[in-house]
C-alpha cells in the first residue's frame, strides 16, 4: 500500500493492530447494539470494547517499537565509538532476543579489538619515538603527515612546525624521488653525512602515502673504520713484536759478546746463531709485510667468458699430494675473473688436502648450478672445524707456517664477484665443506640452456 509507505513505522504497526482488530470491534459493537440491552448498557459495552480494542494495539504498538528503539541506539552507539553499554533483558529462544544477544557478541568483539588497535597504536607510536631512524609520511601532494622524534631532531625543528609542510619546502624532494632504496651524502640542519633511506608505499583513507625512513651512516661507519684500525694495529704490533723482540733481544747479546776482551772461544758460533735468528725473524716479517700487500691492493675482477669445467679440472690437476675426485657438473660459461677464480679454489682445495692428510682422507670438488646462481664446492674428510670463530680473520691460522691470508683473500675475490664464501663442518663431523656461491652473469657466448640445472 502506498499509504504505508508514507508513514513512520511506529505508526505503520499502529495502523496496522487498529486495522487487525477493526472487524472484531465493529461485529461486536453490532451485536451489542442490536441486543435488547439498556442503552446505558450498550454505551458501557461500546466503552469497554473500544478502549481495550485501542489500549492492546498501543500496548503492541510499544512492545515492538521500543526493543527496535533500543537496538538503534545501540547501533548509534557503535557507531560513535562507544562500546561500553549492552542490551539488557537478552536472551535466546525467540528471534528479538537472539538479535540482542548477536549484538552484545558483537560489541564485545569490537571492544576487544579496538583496545588491541589502541595498544598496538601506542605500542607502534613508542617504537617510532624510539628508535634512531628518522620517519617521514608524506600524501599523495608531498605534504607530510607524520614525523617521530628523530625526524624533528634530523630537521630541526618541532613536529608542530613540520607537519602541513611540503616536501621541497623541507628539502626532501629528492629523497621521494628515484630509487626507493639508496645511500647518499647530504647536509639537514641536524646532520651532516652519508645517509641511507629507504621509501614505500601504503594507503590511508584510500589514498596513497609515501613512507621515508632515514638512517645516519656516517656514526655506524666510522665506528666500523675505528674497528677496523684497532684490529689492524694489534696484529700489526703483534706480528712486530713477535720479530722485533728476538731481535732486540739477540742484538743485545752479540755487542755485549763483541764487547768482551779478548773474545771467547766460541764467539763465533754464538755470532753465527745470533745471526741466523735475525734473518730468520726478518725473513718472516717480510713474509707478513708482502702478505698484508697482498691483501691490501687486490684488484677489482676483470670480467670474461670463462668456461667453469675446464678451470675445476685445471685446480684439481694442481694437487699432487693426493687424488682430488673431481664431481663436474653442467658444462657453463660466465663473466668472471678466471685468474682470481683459480687463485679462490686452489686456496680452498689446499686447505681441504691439509686437513684430509691428517685422517688419509679424500678430497671432492665439484659443481651445480641453481637457479640464478652457480656453486662450486670443496669437501673433504679430514677432522673438521673445532671454532669457526676467527677462520676469516686476517693472519689468523692454526697451520705451523701458516700465513693466515688465504681465506681472507678467498672472501675477498668472492665478494667482489658478488658472491658468498662459507665453511662449515659436514654432518657428523666427518670433515669440512667450503661452498663459494655466486649469482650468474652469463657471457655473450653461453646459450640460455646452458644456464639451467643439468
Amino acid at each position: 500500500m502506498a499509504w504505508s509507505n508514507r508513514l513512520p513505522h511506529d505508526r505503520q504497526v499502529l495502523a496496522l493492530g487498529l486495522l487487525a482488530g477493526l472487524p472484531a470491534v465493529l461485529l461486536a459493537l453490532w451485536f451489542v447494539w442490536n441486543s435488547t440491552s439498556t442503552p446505558a448498557l450498550r454505551w458501557t459495552l461500546t466503552i469497554v470494547v473500544a478502549g481495550s480494542w485501542i489500549g492492546f494495539t498501543l500496548a503492541a504498538r510499544t512492545r515492538v517499537v521500543h526493543p527496535l528503539r533500543t537496538l538503534g541506539g545501540l547501533l548509534a552507539a557503535l557507531r560513535e565509538g562507544d562500546f561500553s553499554i549492552q542490551a539488557r533483558g537478552a536472551r535466546q529462544g525467540d528471534a528479538l532476543g537472539d538479535l540482542a544477544c548477536e549484538l552484545n557478541a558483537l560489541i564485545g568483539m569490537l571492544r576487544e579489538q579496538r583496545l588491541g588497535a589502541l595498544e598496538t597504536t601506542a605500542l607502534l607510536r613508542t617504537v617510532m619515538e624510539e628508535i634512531n631512524l628518522a620517519v617521514f609520511a608524506f600524501d599523495d601532494r608531498h605534504t607530510l603527515r607524520l614525523v617521530n622524534r628523530a625526524g624533528e631532531k634530523l630537521l630541526a625543528q618541532p613536529s608542530e612546525r613540520l607537519l602541513g609542510r611540503t616536501a621541497a619546502e623541507l628539502g626532501l624532494v629528492e629523497c621521494l624521488e628515484g630509487e626507493p632504496t639508496r645511500t647518499f651524502q647530504a647536509a639537514f640542519p641536524g646532520g651532516v653525512g652519508r645517509w641511507g633511506m629507504r621509501r614505500s608505499i601504503f594507503r590511508q583513507g584510500g589514498l596513497p602515502h609515501q613512507l621515508l625512513v632515514m638512517a645516519d651512516l656516517s656514526q655506524a661507519l666510522r665506528e666500523e673504520e675505528r674497528q677496523a684500525w684497532q684490529r689492524l694495529l694489534r696484529v700489526l704490533g703483534h706480528e712486530l713484536n713477535n720479530s722485533l723482540a728476538p731481535i732486540k733481544s739477540i742484538s743485545g747479546s752479540l755487542l755485549e759478546l763483541f764487547s768482551h776482551e779478548p773474545l771467547a772461544d766460541d764467539w763465533l758460533d754464538d755470532a753465527r746463531h745470533g745471526l741466523g735468528v735475525i734473518t730468520s725473524r726478518t725473513d718472516a716479517l717480510s713474509r707478513f709485510m708482502e702478505a698484508y700487500s697482498r691483501l691490501a691492493r687486490l684488484p677489482p675482477p676483470r670480467l670474461q667468458p670463462t668456461p667453469i669445467a675446464p678451470l675445476v679440472r685445471r685446480v684439481a690437476g694442481l694437487e699432487t699430494r693426493l687424488t682430488v675426485i673431481l664431481n663436474p657438473g653442467p658444462d657453463l660459461t660466465i663473466m668472471a675473473d678466471p685468474d682470481q677464480l683459480e687463485q679462490l679454489l686452489i686456496n680452498l682445495q689446499k686447505n681441504a688436502a691439509d686437513a684430509a692428510i691428517q685422517t688419509h682422507g679424500d678430497v671432492r670438488i665439484g659443481w651445480h648450478l641453481a637457479v640464478g646462481t652457480l656453486e662450486i664446492w670443496v669437501e673433504d674428510e679430514g677432522p673438521g672445524l673445532s671454532n669457526t670463530t676467527n677462520l676469516f680473520v686476517p693472519f689468523f691460522t692454526t697451520k705451523p707456517g701458516g700465513s693466515g691470508i688465504g681465506l681472507v683473500l678467498s672472501r675477498q675475490i668472492a665478494e667482489a664477484h658478488g658472491g658468498t664464501l662459507t665453511l662449515q663442518n659436514r654432518p657428523g663431523n666427518a670433515g669440512c665443506i667450503a661452498r663459494f656461491i655466486m649469482p650468474v652473469h652469463p657471457s655473450p657466448a653461453t646459450p640460455p640452456s646452458s644456464l639451467t640445472a643439468a
